[in-house]
């Protein structure tokens, strides 16, 4: 069939063209957003869940629904390597930006955006000149208020001053992180302070964020009460009627069928995880002769998909690896006793590679920090990514 008119979309991030399974999740936080903008008590929001499942595409659909209510909003991506205050301000300075044509009084916007300056000018200790970064706000920074260099004093300060300003207009903030497990235990105490003071206060402001399964673990290592503050939400694979729909759904817009067989052969193949189910349904529609799609067209399609993901969605993370890590990789995926994505003992790993836990501790902890594995709970280690053991069984 026609490549061009391929409707399906395995991209990173990128919005499916039905977002299948997910009504529940898009319905309570419409709810969220009209507590917040009553200025009831709320709690912010964290989707966690493995790499594949479509976090960061239900936060940027989050986002939009926060935009159509009128709330400020920001996003940002953590990453390990970069200090919080500039993404944050970014992500701050264009929500008070999105409330500021609706506030009566110019001055209260100026003061929040001094107030933002002030606390984007506080670098890291050791900061080269070269990387010190100053927001293309006008007028002079605020003096006193969130400039103390303390990250958890600064950011209490700076979301207070910002939820006041958009509960003027009886509006509220909404920030978005992706990729929360990559910010610093620093960063996500101070996350976690200003979340609980803004609690307290009643404040029309919500983070929400989105990571690898063990964020939980993470917020709680940083804030004994972190699991009172947030509403944890796991996005998990989707069900098979949901499966159905994605693929469905868009096919039928463009006058394309399936054939029952070739959505259970779909379904094996995918088994629920959303980027799969894309990335299936894009190679099987390109191989396809006509409507409706076959059985015989997945079996033709499926090794093309497989080579494709073997690059891009595992390979690029394998390569990652340094030669000891990709050992304790293999060693999980044989361990492994299906590809369920439950958690692997870690004395079956050294059991495996004949070696002493401890000496593997290195290698296990450099893969959890590049995001490969994860501490599924205690004395036991995951993949971040589903479908991994299955693929490192494949190689060579």
């Amino acid at each position: 069939m026609d490549p061009v008119r391929n409707p399906y979309a395995p991209g990173a991030g990128q919005r499916p063209p039905e977002l299948a399974g997910r009504g529940a999740e898009l319905a309570a936080f419409d709810v969220l957003l009209e507590r917040v903008s009553a200025r009831r008590p709320e709690r912010s929001l964290m989707l966690t869940g493995l790499r594949g499942v479509g976090k960061t595409v239900l936060l940027n659909q989050l986002r939009s629904a926060a935009i159509a209510r009128g709330f400020g909003t920001g996003k940002w991506e953590a990453r390990p390597d970069r200090d919080i205050r500039r993404p944050l301000v970014g992500a701050l300075h264009l929500a008070v930006r999105e409330i500021a044509p609706r506030h009566r009084a110019p001055e209260r916007v100026e003061q929040v955006l001094a107030t933002l300056k002030a606390f984007a000018s506080r670098h890291p200790p050791g900061t080269a000149m070269r990387d010190r970064w100053v927001p293309g706000i006008d007028g002079p920074a605020a003096v006193g208020r969130a400039d103390s260099g303390d990250l958890e004093i600064d950011l209490v300060e700076l979301l207070t001053d910002a939820a006041d300003l958009a509960g003027d207009v009886g509006s509220g903030i909404a920030l978005f992180v992706d990729e929360v497990h990559d910010l610093g235990p620093e960063e996500v105490s101070a996350l976690c302070a200003a979340c609980h003071e803004l609690s307290q206060r009643g404040a029309p402001l919500v983070v929400v964020g989105a990571g690898l399964p063990h964020v939980p673990a993470v917020l709680s290592a940083a804030k004994s009460y972190s699991e009172r503050l947030f509403r944890f939400t796991r996005i998990d694979r989707l069900d098979r009627s949901a499966a159905d729909l994605a693929l469905r759904a868009p096919a039928d817009r463009e006058g394309v069928d399936f054939e029952p067989a070739a959505l259970d052969a779909l379904y094996a193949a995918a088994d629920g995880y959303p980027y799969f189910v894309q990335a299936y349904g894009k190679v099987t529609w390109d191989v396809a002769g006509a409507s409706p799609i076959t059985s015989g067209d997945v079996e033709v399609a499926r090794p093309l998909a497989e080579a494709e993901l073997g690059v891009g969605f595992f390979g690029s993370r394998y390569e990652r690896a340094t030669p000891a890590e990709r050992e304790y990789l293999r060693a999980m995926a044989d361990a492994s006793a299906d590809d369920s994505g439950a958690g692997v003992p870690t004395a079956d790993v050294a059991r495996k590679l004949a070696r002493k836990p401890a000496s593997l501790s290195p290698a296990r902890d450099a893969l959890i920090k590049k995001g490969l594995i994860y501490s599924a709970q205690r004395g036991q280690i995951a993949f971040t990514v589903p479908h991994f053991g299955r693929y490192l069984r494949t190689q060579p």
